[in-house]
């Protein structure tokens, strides 16, 4: 049997990264996951990417440990920095929001890609959107393309000649469109978290701009978010 590549996917334990995580499986790959702990007051999502990956067949699931509390100005790694809600407002995109959390991508594309060199993988996998984001630097085309430039230039896989590719499959995708395409290839998203807020149980609050965002793209296809639905928001 002709042995499959690998990629390693970010994995989140989202609706976006499971569904990129679905994508690479159905793209012919073996998927390694990686996720990470990062000092999120949002922890329920590592519960959530223990059971994307498990159910979508990765090869291995890790995570990683980071303390980015040295660095703080992040609602997400902050408790002094509330989250915003929203409260069925409009998110607004004039500016980065204080969820924003100073270079995560980067911090995440390094250790994913000192993984891939590890595992003689030239594919990693983010679920990031330039469509339906919060605004967030790291997530634009253009800083994609840097960051595969810069890939080739700093490891011995690239100096070698084995080119990293940084997929990025939902960059151009809607939530709906992503969704979409999650269900198509079989992706439970009532296992995936997204919330920014949870409360003490690990409940989506239903009103952070993650949120608003999953359950409108739901809607836009006539459906309710199963990770909501049976909290009643």
């Amino acid at each position: 049997m002709e042995e499959r590549p690998k990629a390693v996917v970010l994995l989140s334990g989202g609706l976006d990264s499971a569904t990129v995580l679905a994508i690479a499986r159905a793209e012919g790959f073996d998927t390694y996951a990686l996720s990470f702990r990062y000092g999120q007051r949002h922890l329920a999502e590592l519960d959530a990417a223990r059971r994307v990956a498990r159910s979508l067949g990765a090869a291995q699931h890790g995570i990683v440990d980071i303390d980015t509390a040295m660095f703080g100005n992040s609602a997400l790694t902050d408790d002094d920095i509330a989250v915003p809600h929203h409260q069925g407002q409009d998110i607004p995109s004039d500016e980065i929001p204080v969820t924003y959390v100073p270079a995560r991508n980067t911090i995440f594309l390094s250790f994913g890609l000192a993984w891939a060199e590890t595992l003689g993988a030239e594919d990693i996998y983010l679920g990031v959107s330039a469509v339906d984001y919060s605004g967030y630097p790291d997530c634009r085309p253009e800083y994609i393309a840097a960051y595969e430039r810069m890939a080739g230039l700093a490891t011995k896989a690239g100096v070698q000649g084995h080119k990293t590719r940084i997929r990025a499959p939902l960059i151009n995708l809607s939530k709906a469109q992503t969704i979409r395409r999650g269900l198509e290839l079989g992706v439970d998203y009532g296992l995936t978290h997204s919330c920014y807020d949870p409360g003490e149980s690990g409940a989506a609050c239903g009103t952070c701009a993650s949120c608003l965002l999953r359950r409108r793209g739901f809607a836009e296809l006539g459906l309710a978010d199963p990770a909501l639905a049976s909290q009643r928001i």
